[in-house]
């Protein structure tokens, strides 16, 4: 549990976890998503407001807040100690966990990174690497290996993602957005100031993956993309009295998210968001066929 400024509580949740092999060793850095029933968490959503970095575009302020930004100094190299009322009892999530990085990988030389999240997660997992950017962290940027994002919200505006696809390509670090069907998260906020950005791997209800340069109806209030929507939500409880037989007792789906699944009729895609989805698209998704996409997106 990291600190947040501009709430004056530790909040953010963040674990990091060590994969080590004969032929890998990878730190996974893990970001946790909006909790549904954190009223913290939900000012960080909805607070849409944005935090303009000179040259590099503007960004989606509640997240950078989540992240780590300081109250009086914003986005400083250092943190300050002495400006934070009241006084900070948890580190702030971006410092904490980069100097925790430097430590292990120059401990580690074969060592590198990824970083993930889902949701909220998702969002602070992508500006993660851009605060990096910012403060030009060599070594971090050296061995960082890629961020893959779930349910990820739009967080900055074409500036933004521009400065972000370059510093991608520049530092040779893969990036790729998860969209399951109609998850509205990634549908909001709508296309105007912010915008997206990046490899987009899109899952249908059938869990078939494709890449797209974005997710079908790219707003959530489509007149038109209603439609599929509420069709997707009506197959998708129908398929939760099925999982079970279909796929054995680790695809069972609890009673909690069938109710979720009967509210998604009048909203479809809250669903759609539950981590769920994103679980089965990842271990039933048609892998085949996403490697084929991703080889001739690379090409």
């Amino acid at each position: 549990m990291t600190w947040t400024d501009f709430l004056g509580r530790a909040d953010t949740q963040v674990v990091m976890f060590r994969d080590k092999s004969v032929d890998h060793d990878t730190i996974v850095v893990c970001f946790r998503g909006t909790q549904p029933f954190n009223s913290e968490d939900w000012c960080s959503d909805v607070d849409l407001s944005w935090y303009e970095f000179p040259h590099i575009g503007k960004v989606h302020s509640g997240f950078l807040k989540a992240l780590g930004m300081q109250n009086a100094v914003g986005w400083a190299q250092q943190v300050d100690h002495d400006s934070a009322h009241p006084p900070r009892r948890a580190p702030l999530a971006y410092y904490d966990i980069r100097d925790t990085l430097r430590d292990l990988l120059q401990k580690n030389p074969e060592a590198k990174f990824i970083v993930t999240g889902h949701s909220l997660g998702g969002a602070l997992a992508i500006l993660f690497p851009g605060i990096l950017f910012y403060h030009d962290e060599e070594l971090l940027l050296e061995r960082m290996e890629g961020v893959y994002t779930f349910g990820q919200p739009r967080v900055g505006d074409e500036v933004f993602g521009q400065y972000m696809e370059e510093n991608f390509r520049k530092n040779r670090i893969e990036y790729y957005r998860y969209v399951y069907c109609n998850d509205m998260v990634p549908r909001i906020p709508s296309d105007g100031l912010f915008k997206h950005f990046g490899t987009c791997v899109y899952y249908n209800s059938q869990y078939q993956a494709s890449i797209v340069e974005e997710e079908p109806y790219k707003n959530y209030l489509s007149i038109w993309g209603s439609i599929d929507m509420r069709r997707n939500a009506i197959y998708e409880l129908i398929r939760s009295f099925i999982m079970l037989t279909k796929y054995g007792a680790d695809y069972k789906e609890g009673w909690l998210l069938f109710f979720i699944r009967i509210f998604g009729l009048m909203i479809p895609g809250i669903p759609a968001h539950c981590a769920q989805d994103y679980v089965n698209s990842t271990r039933l998704g048609s892998l085949r066929r996403l490697h084929f996409h991703l080889f001739h997106h690379k090409k």
